[in-house]
């Protein structure tokens, strides 16, 4: 009995302290794939992706149902940093399921139209709400629509005390005509909530990004999380506990441990999830970061060493120097990467696997089409033999009287060449090692991949080179060579393709800088370099996030500048949050079922050279 009448009280008091709409809410996974594309659109930072923004406490007056049922205490609010737009992960703060579809594209202009000066809050978003009405002034209905259903929601200046009910009148003012007010007195709570505005405090900077890049990334990654919680997390660093006691101490009540203290904990090597630790980790709103003299790292950093001289494939030289591009300071760092040719050690000759030949034979056949071949053109001025068909034409018109004009009377041979040149570049980092199936890795995929497309590319004469890529720092580019330009294909090349393996990471700049200059010493009308990949850039040093990105989006440039296509192949479920920005929006391709890219990857190759 006792239960139920708890469950019931809990049912009425939650249900009238809600200031939410859950039947009209709009997630942000249904705009997700528009969003950057609106925001870039509508002139924002090309480079940002978007991400679910956290929920923090805001503050705020609170009616008395909600302290009770202990709800309204936190808020999801828009905001941006120098790589990321964050955006609330569901709006339902408005009553209509429109108004809050509506609210995301608003906020995504706001976001767009930020002032390049730093301006205290209030300003800021009054500035950019003007900025927004002047680019756009089919947002202004929108605007008003959403601002009357706001304005519906806040508190009643009346009901408040003197202090905030000075601050709700002016930010009424400032929502009712943006610009109009400067600056919001002091009150002993913050404001309720502006929907309709950014974050009034935006988090700078993240605590843990700091060492980063100490930490060597695992790798491998789990391909069953294909809708991965993106949220963004609040985090702090904090130091360690001494835990200096003795085994015997006094037992004091308050020693017992919240589900937010910390507490050292011995964690597995496993890299095995634990669910209710997840759960516990969700419910926290700050998550506390130390760092001990224990590393749990040390085993990975072990395994990420360079192999042996004895173990490694050969280095080609003493490596090749190239630069690379800084966005912050908008300028080449020139000889700032070594990238060291490698050739494999173990790689005897071998045939093609035998579970491969019936998809090879097939598309051996498809590809025979485009091969060069000799065909006849009529209606030639000189030839080695005359065109019957056009000398019967122009006996029978000067018989029958018809002026016509001088034609030719000959056919010759014209031999159909395929003027092009392809470079395939693969993905050979630490990631292609996860397990896309219960029988194949990425790896395998990969290699499976490059066995196919060659044996397609080989019956159609075209010119193509093979090359795989992996890095270890900006010191250590390793860029692998399978089949070059000038190579048959043959088995020494799938000896060569049959020994690739997962590497390192990923710094795709260096190597597409390297592989345009190999494509573009290949005369040929059309050179197209294939990137094939399963991630983002990424590397042990700054190469992270927004620096790699904007480094490899410079070295595509460079390649469409010397005239080459760029085109990506990926596997990668997150690929539309930046290759677009990368390679624009038909510059790439995403393979949904990875097991299928050795069947598909030919085939694209036709559609693109079609």
């Amino acid at each position: 009995m006792e239960e139920r009448i708890g469950l019931l009280w809990h049912r009425v008091i939650s249900r009238g302290a809600e200031r939410r709409y859950p039947d009209a809410a709009a997630p942000l996974t249904a705009v997700a794939k528009t969003a950057g594309i609106l925001f870039r659109a509508m002139g924002g930072d090309g480079g940002l992706q978007v991400r679910a923004a956290s929920a923090v406490e805001h503050g705020a007056r609170r009616r008395w149902r909600e302290r009770i049922a202990g709800a309204g205490r936190k808020a999801e609010f828009a905001w941006i940093d120098g790589e990321t737009l964050y955006l609330p992960s569901v709006l339902d703060v408005l009553p209509r399921r429109e108004l809050n579809h509506d609210l995301y594209l608003w906020l995504i202009a706001l976001a767009a139209a930020e002032p390049g000066d730093s301006l205290p809050w209030l300003e800021h978003n009054q500035q950019a709400s003007l900025r927004v009405f002047a680019r756009y002034p089919g947002m202004a209905p929108r605007y008003q629509r959403l601002r009357e259903a706001v304005m519906a929601l806040r508190p009643s200046p009346e009901r408040l005390p003197a202090d905030e009910a000075a601050q709700e009148r002016l930010i009424r003012q400032a929502l009712v005509r943006p610009g109009s007010v400067a600056a919001l007195p002091l009150a002993r709570r913050l404001f309720f909530p502006v929907w309709l505005w950014l974050h009034p405090f935006p988090p700078h900077g993240d605590p843990a990004a700091s060492s980063a890049s100490a930490l060597p990334a695992a790798g491998r990654r789990e391909r069953s999380r294909q809708q991965e919680d993106f949220r963004r997390r609040q985090a702090e660093r904090v130091s360690a506990p001494e835990n200096k006691h003795g085994l015997m101490m006094l037992f004091r009540a308050e020693s017992i441990f919240f589900l937010s203290d910390y507490v050292k904990v011995s964690r597995s090597m496993d890299e095995d999830d634990h669910p209710p630790a997840a759960r516990n980790a969700d419910e926290l709103e700050t998550i506390s970061l130390t760092r001990d003299g224990e590393s749990a790292a040390s085993r990975v950093r072990f395994d990420l060493d360079l192999p042996s001289a004895e173990e490694d494939d050969t280095p080609l030289g003493e490596g090749i120097l190239l630069p690379e591009w800084h966005y912050r300071k908008q300028a080449h760092q020139p000889d700032h990467c070594r990238l060291q040719p490698m050739a494999a050690v173990k790689a005897p000759p071998c045939v093609l696997p035998h579970r491969l030949a019936p998809v090879a034979r097939r598309l051996r056949s498809q590809f025979a089409a485009l091969a060069p071949a000799r065909v006849w053109r009529k209606g030639q001025y000189d030839g080695g033999e005359l065109d019957l068909d056009a000398c019967v034409q122009f006996t029978a018109d000067r018989r029958g009287g018809v002026l016509a004009p001088e034609r030719g009377l000959y056919r010759a041979h014209h031999y159909r060449d395929r003027d092009l040149a392809c470079l395939l570049l693969a993905d050979m980092s630490l990631s292609t090692d996860a397990w896309v199936s219960d029988q194949a890795r990425v790896i395998d995929v990969i290699r499976d991949s490059l066995f196919l497309f060659s044996e397609a590319l080989s019956a159609t004469g075209d010119r193509f080179a093979l090359y795989g890529f992996s890095s270890l720092k900006r010191n250590n580019v390793r860029f692998h060579g399978l089949k070059a330009f000038a190579e048959k294909y043959d088995a020494a090349a799938r000896g060569r393709i049959a020994a690739i393996k997962p590497g390192f990471y990923t710094r795709m700049g260096a190597a597409i800088r390297h592989a345009s200059h190999l494509l573009e010493r290949e005369e040929r009308g059309q050179r197209l370099l294939l990137l094939l990949t399963d991630g983002k850039p990424n590397d042990l040093d700054q190469y992270e996030g927004r620096y790699g990105v904007e480094d490899t989006r410079m070295a595509l440039a460079e390649a469409r500048r010397r005239g080459i296509r760029p085109f990506c192949v990926t596997i990668d479920e997150t690929a539309n949050d930046y290759l677009p920005y990368l390679f624009g929006v038909d510059g790439y391709v995403v393979i949904r079922q990875p097991a299928q890219l050795p069947r598909e990857l030919p085939l694209l190759y036709m559609q693109l050279t079609r």
